[in-house]
C-alpha cells in the first residue's frame, strides 16, 4: 500500500537501475583530447605520415584533429627523421601543407625541399603523380581492423599500432617479392 501511495517520479532509497557512480570519470589513464577538423569535418586524431617511394612509413605522428596539416608537418619533418634519412632531398606533399610553417619545419631540420602537388580542377578524378603513393599507403594502413576505426584513447597507442601495421606492409612486401 505504500508503494501505492508514493510519487513516480520519486524514488524510494535508491532505484537499482541508476549507475551508482553517474559522476565518475572513465577509468584508466588520462585520454587524449579528439578534436574537430573543420576543413575535412572529421572529429577524433589525424596521422601524418612521410613514406618512401615504396610507400613504406619511414615517420608518422598522431595528434587530435583539430590541429591543421601545415603545423602538424613539424610533427613529422623533425631532426630525428633527418638523421634517420639523410639521402631524403625533397619531399611531395598536397595542398593542405602549403605555407610556411610547413616551409620552415622542412628548412629547419635540414634542407628539404617541399613540393607542392597541385590538384587539376578541370577533371574530376586524376591520379596525381606522387601523391597516389601517400594515398596507396593510407589505404594500405585502413585495412588494419585497429586503424579503420578511432578506437584508441591514447595518441601514443594509436601512433603504436600504426607502426605495427606498417610492420605488417613491410614483411609482406618482404617476403611476397612480385
Amino acid at each position: 500500500m505504500q508503494r501505492a501511495r508514493r510519487a513516480r517520479s520519486k524514488s524510494h532509497r535508491c532505484d537499482h537501475r541508476q549507475p551508482e557512480r553517474e559522476k565518475r570519470r572513465k577509468r584508466g589513464a588520462c585520454i587524449d583530447p579528439h578534436g574537430y577538423d573543420a576543413g575535412k569535418k572529421i572529429k577524433g586524431k589525424k596521422r601524418h605520415i612521410l613514406v618512401d617511394t615504396l610507400g613504406l612509413l619511414l615517420n608518422a605522428a598522431v595528434h587530435s584533429a583539430d590541429v591543421q596539416d601545415r603545423d602538424g608537418a613539424a610533427f613529422v619533418l623533425d631532426k630525428r627523421t633527418r638523421d634517420m634519412f639523410p639521402f631524403i632531398a625533397r619531399i611531395f606533399a598536397d595542398a593542405a601543407y602549403r605555407g610556411s610553417r610547413a616551409a620552415l619545419a622542412a628548412t629547419e631540420s635540414g634542407s628539404w625541399v617541399i613540393e607542392i602537388v597541385q590538384r587539376n580542377e578541370l577533371h574530376s578524378f586524376v591520379v596525381l603523380p606522387k601523391r597516389w603513393i601517400v594515398e596507396r599507403s593510407i589505404a594500405w594502413l585502413n585495412r588494419c581492423r585497429r586503424l579503420a576505426k578511432d578506437w584508441e584513447n591514447l595518441n601514443r597507442k594509436a601512433l603504436a599500432f600504426l607502426h605495427l601495421a606498417s610492420i605488417r606492409l613491410m614483411l609482406r612486401k618482404r617476403c611476397n617479392p612480385v
